[in-house]
């Protein structure tokens, strides 16, 4: 087993423990709040939040940074890659504090104009302090999610793949026991008291578990030997380079983010519970977008920026290419087989009645339509910004932006709810397939995929549809049915997918992986 498949492996595996916490803190949640005002007011107020962190501290900085310190630590060593490093964490910093205090004094304006106009003044009111509060998290996330982006570079993974568990923690407490009134009952389990301050205490949970998020990476970034500067320096050596790739990355990274507005939008004003049910939706296709797709897309991007850097070409593409057929191979089944065995599942875990859980298996189920395509754009993004390209990604997600707003408002005036889910597993399987084939292009060889496509859908459709008769008939318990009938799927499976499991396993572990598979 090659390093790159043991990384991806402790990252899916930290990833599985954080997808429980998150279903434990939705659990929490859902079973206090249900569909409700105070809810859709908590997630529509973590939009701009989030949106600040993706572009500033994790997502669109880590991804810009990773490919630049993975050069200088090829070329330069670990000294000059930490000295860059500590520029970006001050400028960082610094940069997402003065974007917050504008968010701060014009989250009103926001609120009423941009995220929920069709909330109700009190709805509105609350949703402005929720994310003025949620503000303080994402000062922490400034710093944590550059670490995150600083050990993953140095191809550490554990510590990076164990602070999403942490953050997941501090939400839990926040939602078990500051939020609360009294004591709250989970099933079998009787939580002691909380402290009472009902909405307002998920967002300190969010606060403290960004803390945690941060503080059980420090000893990783010890153990490599940084030490912090206040340094700053925009002309200093690599920071253009950093720039040029986070510009873009910025950019590309608030189209992505506007999904989600327009998505909260349009649902704000179709009743209670319509921006609940899309968040849980989405939620639940991300559990295995993420162990799947995430996983090995984070443990990827270090690996072909290396082989880049040496200008290995054909081991980038044969990297690329083994990536795109595990994740054909990984995530058919998994959607397939989820959307037939979500609604027990969904029933059970939220007590919804009957209208809500409706709601969230349809949301569910239309994600999942656009999982492959989730999934293989995190391959196609990170391919181009480890060859320093971060143009290409930029307009691909500008057109899919603008296809999505466009295609959401249609889809939702004609076919309603739904429309919402059904525009993003459209859009985004559209942008994945455009950068496959423009990496192609430059690339080629890197979608000969042969009969993967082909052999994995068709195995996959034959055990979801045994899966359907066996609930359908069968009368026992469910949610046990639903599971053992997902798992006996995923066995049927398995035999169809090993090929590409077991390139994957390979991936990385020579300098001449095995050829390309011809059409």
């Amino acid at each position: 087993m090659s390093h790159f498949a043991r990384s991806s492996l402790i990252v899916a595996f930290f990833f599985g423990i954080d997808k429980v916490l998150a279903f434990v803190r939705q659990l929490i949640i859902t079973r206090q709040f249900g569909l409700s005002y105070e809810l859709d007011a908590f997630n529509a107020a973590n939009n701009v939040p989030d949106l600040l962190g993706a572009l500033i501290s994790g997502g669109a900085l880590g991804v810009a940074l990773i490919p630049v310190l993975s050069e200088y630590l090829e070329t330069k060593g670990r000294k000059d890659a930490w000295e860059l490093f500590a520029r970006v964490l001050n400028l960082a910093f610094l940069v997402t504090g003065a974007i917050a205090l504008v968010v701060l004094l014009i989250a009103p304006w926001l609120v009423s104009r941009i995220i929920a106009p069709g909330f109700p003044a009190n709805q509105q009111a609350l949703t402005v302090e929720l994310m003025r509060l949620d503000l303080i998290a994402i000062m922490i996330f400034s710093l944590s999610g550059l670490v995150m982006a600083g050990l993953q570079a140095n191809q550490h993974f554990l510590l990076p793949a164990l602070a999403p568990a942490l953050y997941n923690v501090g939400q839990i407490f926040g939602a078990a026991y500051l939020a609360p009134e009294g004591s709250f009952e989970l099933g079998p389990i009787a939580l002691p008291p909380g402290l009472g301050f009902g909405i307002h205490g998920l967002v300190y949970g969010v606060i403290l578990g960004a803390a945690l998020h941060l503080l059980i990476q420090v000893p990783g970034l010890m153990r490599y030997g940084f030490r912090w500067a206040p340094v700053l320096g925009l002309r200093a050596p690599g920071m253009n380079k950093v720039l040029k790739l986070l510009g873009p990355r910025v950019l590309t990274k608030f189209f992505i983010f506007m999904f989600f507005i327009v998505r909260d939008n349009l649902a704000s004003g179709m009743g209670e519970g319509a921006v609940t049910a899309l968040n849980l939706g989405w939620f639940i296709m991300q559990v295995p977008e993420t162990l799947l797709g995430t996983a090995v897309a984070i443990t990827l991007l270090p690996t072909i920026s290396e082989l880049i850097a040496r200008e290995d070409f054909d081991g980038f593409r044969d990297a690329a290419n083994q990536a795109v057929r595990g994740m054909l191979a990984l995530t058919i089944p998994a959607a397939i087989l989820l959307a037939i065995g979500v609604r027990p599942l969904v029933d059970v875990a939220f007590g919804f009645e009957p209208e809500g859980v409706d709601r969230v298996v349809l949301a569910t189920r239309i994600y999942l339509m656009g999982m492959t395509g989730h999934a293989l754009l995190e391959i196609a993004s990170r391919s181009f910004y480890a060859r320093q390209d971060a143009i290409t990604p930029l307009w691909a997600a500008a057109l899919n932006a603008g296809s999505y707003v466009v295609l959401a408002l249609i889809l939702a005036s004609t076919i309603g709810f739904a429309g919402i889910a059904l525009a993003n597993s459209i859009v985004f399987t559209t942008e994945a397939i455009l950068l496959l084939w423009l990496l192609n292009r430059h690339y080629p060889g890197l979608l000969r995929t042969g009969n993967t496509f082909i052999r994995v859908t068709l195995a996959s459709t034959a055990a979801g549809i045994g899966l359907f008769l066996v609930m359908r008939f069968v009368e026992v318990n469910l949610v046990i049915l639903s599971l053992g009938s997902m798992l006996l799927g995923l066995v049927l499976v398995f035999p169809f997918i090993w090929p590409e499991l077991r390139l994957m396993l390979k991936l990385g572990s020579s300098p001449k992986p095995e050829p390309i598979a011809a059409d």
